[in-house]
């Protein structure tokens, strides 16, 4: 393959002369019948002839075959404009970008509205993302040349669509510049591009991260006239402007949380304002933001002035120990979850995750804000030129900045073609293997298998550089204070270190470690024991200062170690393995729900410690033989249920703790809770069967299915989900009784079945419980029998049941059956949701629905992610509304999973394009959230009441700079989700 960075020789030649690369094919598919597929469908003769001629070539009919077979989103601008790749492939890019952007600029500026001015700039952006796409895919450009070229065109709109605002404002006389046809220059209002955008360095389908600032000394307003309610008015104008979907898509999505208190700010803020909080109460994170800044539209050099007087709070002349503190404890909370040895490929964010993007972004960001205040030279932009100005410094070896560097290039065309598939802003390589094998393809490898020698190849160097990056830097606890944990009574130093490592009660965790050096009881009365924990200490104490809450943590590690009757390996492996003390602190200090199990079980330390435990989340085959491998030891039906309840327990601990580390993403892991919740019922469901077949015999013909509805039935668990089930069964209509000793009839054989499988899961036995079962989703709830038989259940959906019973069948999936009896079910299940029925009368019903859970759950409270106004459960309807209501029609798009609903829906063209963008985005926001919230408290998240750490977890979660900015956003979001609710079920 070409190296992604190799340069032609002749680098303004036409297109085809320096074609180097292509995609390999998808498996079974053929260059030759896509190409003549969609030249078939080119109706203009001249073009389609042109087409056909320039893409005879091998190397550029496999480029061309390969985009199309590949990514949905290029073949459909090709679809929609062939001139534009005629033109592509037959003038030099350099060239066909330049006539793009005039011609975008003389059309904006054309443009008397909005409307118009977003049209054209909509046009503009997917015109250059299938030339930058065919660049970066064909071996063309190098990465430096691809970024720039998404860096301008984001540059080229945001700057027109300003320059539009500018002169309406002038022509409504609110404005009176010099200039009136350059308006923006002189006005004091500043757009700072941020982050990728600042550098130039954006990836496919980036977002833009701005700032917008004014300053009020300068605007040349009319007099009477304020600059704030202007310049917030035409901020909002613009983002509407770059962002609106319509039919032609959008031109960028935009947002604009990095500014200053995000939630209590306006959109728009004075410079006087900006910088007296950047000097008072500016961050850390806000300085390393603001390495990457650049003016990028309105006046800009009203914005280079800001940034040059921005400089004392971006680069320090002396390196402070605070920040020293705060970058050290981004970096350990970070790289403790890094795992071990092993590196699942499907589902790695190549971004956030171990060896990825962010991590070499981090290396470079981080040493530039230590040495760049003494060292000018060091304040670039962007993270190539960063890694080199580090090496001529001497801060980094020359081997160390071309392992760097490679492994930079490299995921970032990774991530390029990731994004290039659907325009999705994604990270995340497929869940599946044959999603991993196709991407594979499209990056140009011949499987699978020789990407993933790659990946690993450019990852474990990235991640090696990274974790010796702060070794020279002092521990935190060295920052806080001195800590003498062995003094009684504690010296009020220590106290106070205590107190400023954040433990709200420094005496009683003083008197707690004391206290494992006089115990009345249990292993730590071994002198051994003593020592080691006393050793441990200092390192335990300053890990629980990082965690969400130090002083439970503390408790609950001092649970663990009365329980524990051999505390003494436990101590060892804490003290042989630093990263798996501060994740056993991360999960005793916020996860009261894991930490819990982990008193019960120790044990489950030692999965922690396997090589694989940080890979790939254990499968439906792999599950079923551990679970199979560990009931077959079981001596007797008690122990079965034992066994399978310590084999919960510890697989949703294992799950969990990556969840909480940061490894897995939501979505993974509600698969991964729901797959085993599905083998824990496979198993009991054919442990009770086969228990009531020896107790009862059998009733000739019988057959039963486990239906999962709700969360389990949609894989979108959380650890603290129950399970909603339906058992139905069929048997030989001629027979009605069993044949065994005590032989039961029918309707009562099944009842006492299903009663026991209940039981089987949710009955407390020495080992607890697995999970809280709930019966009432099956036909008649409550008062009808807990298991149906199928002409019963047939009947019941097609003639009596209530459209929020449809509902609720939408998220149906049959999880254990016997062998033929699964597919009866799930076309009896299909046949209903398929069923024509009113639109008129089904919505109606889904909206009093939505109003009954109002009223009685409340919807006021915005942590209340399920249940608030603009919450899950609007979007959940709203999944199910569109299955119910066009499931006749377009039967495609039915599937128990909330997000792929959406997603089919919108690719069947009955959501419009804004819609969709919000409700999937929302879910998938949501489902981060709840999973860290179901892991972390046991009763409902309280804002005003939580610990700054699980908001610091919080915010994590949901991608966001501070749990601030997050709070602002989930309101944000909530009322976007309303909205979309409105226009497509209906006022409520």
């Amino acid at each position: 393959m070409t190296p992604p960075h190799r340069q032609p020789p002749d680098a303004r030649s036409p297109f085809l002369e320096r074609l180097l690369d292509a995609p390999v094919m998808p498996k079974g598919v053929t260059a030759a019948k896509t190409l003549a597929a969609y030249l078939g469908g080119v109706e203009d003769e001249s073009v389609r002839g042109e087409l056909a001629a320039a893409t005879r070539p091998a190397k550029a009919k496999a480029l061309v075959a390969g985009v199309l077979a590949h990514s949905p989103f290029l073949s459909g601008i090709a679809r929609d404009d062939p001139g534009h790749l005629l033109a592509c492939l037959s003038e030099a890019p350099e060239d066909r970008f330049a006539a793009l952007k005039a011609e975008a600029v003389t059309h904006c500026r054309k443009a008397r509205s909005d409307e118009g001015v977003g049209r054209v700039l909509r046009r503009f952006r997917a015109d250059v993302a299938l030339l930058v796409a065919l660049c970066d895919i064909g071996g063309l450009w190098p990465l430096e040349a691809v970024t720039r070229a998404l860096t301008e065109t984001a540059d080229l709109a945001v700057a027109e669509a300003v320059a539009h605002l500018m002169r309406d404002l002038a022509d409504a006389g609110t404005l009176q510049p010099d200039d009136p046809k350059h308006a923006e220059r002189g006005s004091g209002y500043i757009v700072l591009a941020m982050g990728k955008h600042g550098a130039f360095e954006l990836n496919y389908s980036s977002d833009i991260d701005l700032i917008v600032f004014f300053d009020p000394e300068v605007a040349p307003m009319k007099p009477g006239k304020e600059p704030q309610p202007a310049y917030i008015r035409l901020t909002q104008r613009l983002v509407k402007i770059l962002q609106e979907r319509t039919a032609d898509g959008y031109v960028f999505r935009t947002d604009l949380r990095l500014r200053p208190d995000p939630g209590a700010t306006a959109v728009a803020i004075s410079t006087p304002a900006a910088l007296h909080y950047y000097e008072t109460i500016g961050q850390t994170w806000e300085r390393s933001a603001f390495i990457k800044a650049r003016p990028c539209a309105g006046d800009i050099a009203a914005g280079e002035a800001f940034l040059k007087e921005m400089q004392p709070f971006i680069w320090r002349k002396y390196l402070d120990y605070a920040a020293v503190a705060d970058v050290h404890a981004m970096k350990r909370q970070i790289h403790a979850f890094r795992g071990h040895d092993a590196l699942a490929v499907e589902g790695h964010n190549i971004k956030l995750g171990r060896g990825g993007i962010r991590e070499i972004e981090f290396f470079v960001q981080t040493q530039q804000l230590i040495a760049g205040g003494r060292n000018p030279a060091l304040r670039v932009r962007d993270t190539i030129t960063g890694l080199e100005r580090l090496r001529e410094a001497g801060w980094v070896t020359p081997e160390t900045r071309e392992r760097l560097e490679r492994a930079y290039r490299f995921l970032r065309r990774v991530e390029h073609r990731l994004q290039m598939v659907a325009d999705d802003q994604t990270h995340s390589l497929p869940e599946t293997t044959e999603g991993v094998e196709a991407i594979s393809r499209f990056l140009g490898y011949k499987d699978r298998a020789a990407f993933a020698q790659a990946l690993t190849e450019e990852l474990l160097p990235v991640e090696a550089a990274y974790a010796k990056l702060f070794e020279t830097l002092p521990p935190l606890a060295e920052v806080k204070g001195t800590l003498d944990l062995a003094s009684d009574p504690p010296k009020a130093t220590t106290l106070a270190a205590l107190k400023e490592l954040g433990f709200q009660d420094p005496a009683a965790a003083a008197l707690t470690v004391l206290g494992w050096q006089a115990p009345k009881s249990g292993g730590l009365r071994a002198k051994e024991a003593r020592e080691r924990v006393a050793e441990l200490a200092p390192a335990l104490i300053d890990a629980l200062s990082r965690t969400g809450d130090a002083d439970l943590g503390l408790r609950a590690f001092d649970r663990l170690l009365t329980r524990h009757s051999q505390p003494i390996e436990l101590l060892a492996i804490l003290r042989a393995h630093p990263d798996l003390l501060e994740l056993i602190m991360q999960v005793l200090g916020s996860a009261p729900r894991l930490a819990d199990l982990m008193g019960r079980r120790a044990h489950v330390l030692d999965a922690l410690l396997e090589p694989a435990f940080f890979g790939e989340l254990p499968g439906d085959a792999e599950l079923a033989r551990l679970l199979n491998e560990t009931l077959a030891l079981a001596g007797h039906a008690e122990e079965v249920l034992d066994r399978a309840r310590v084999f919960g327990q510890e697989q949703l601990f294992l799950t969990g703790v990556r969840v909480l580390a940061g490894t897995v993403s939501a979505e993974a892991a509600g698969q991964a809770f729901a797959r085993l919740a599905e083998q824990l019922i496979i198993a009991l469901h054919r442990a009770v069967t086969e228990a009531m077949i020896s107790a009862h015999g059998r009733i000739p013909g019988m057959r039963t299915a486990v239906v999962a509805m709700g969360k389990l039935g949609g894989r979108e668990m959380t650890a603290g989900s129950d399970l909603d089930l339906i058992l139905l069964y069929d048997h030989d209509p001629k027979e009605n009784a069993s044949d065994g000793a005590r032989p039961l009839t029918g309707g009562h054989y099944f009842a006492r079945l299903t009663q026991r499988l209940v039981s089987a899961l949710s009955a407390p036995t020495s080992e607890g419980i697995l999970y809280d079962v709930d019966l009432r989703l099956r036909p008649s709830g409550r008062s009808g029998p807990v298991a149906t038989h199928i002409e019963g259940f047939r009947s019941y959906q097609l003639k009596e049941a209530w459209t929020w019973e449809h509902m609720a069948l939408t998220r149906a999936r049959v999880i254990a059956a016997t062998p033929g009896f699964g597919p009866e079910v799930e076309k009896a299940i299909r046949a209903v949701l398929t069923a024509k029925r009113s639109a008129k009368t089904t919505l109606g019903d889904i909206i009093d629905m939505r109003v009954a859970i109002a009223e009685d759950k409340g919807d006021e409270t915005r942590w209340d992610l399920k249940y608030a106004r603009g919450g899950l459960i609007d979007i959940e309807f709203v999944a199910q509304a569109l299955q119910l209501v066009h499931g006749a029609r377009h039967p495609d798009i039915l599937d128990p999973n909330t997000a792929r609903v959406l997603d089919r829906a919108a690719a069947a063209g009955l959501l419009k394009a804004a819609e969709a963008e919000v409700l999937r985005e929302a879910c998938r926001f949501y489902q981060r959230l709840t999973q860290i919230i179901r892991l972390c408290i046991v009763d409902g998240f309280e804002p005003a009441t939580a610990a700054p750490g699980l908001k610091r977890l919080l915010a994590r979660a949901g991608e966001l700079p501070d749990f601030v900015t997050l709070d602002a956003y989930v309101g944000e979001t909530q009322a976007k989700v309303r909205k979309a609710f409105r226009a497509i079920v209906g006022d409520i």
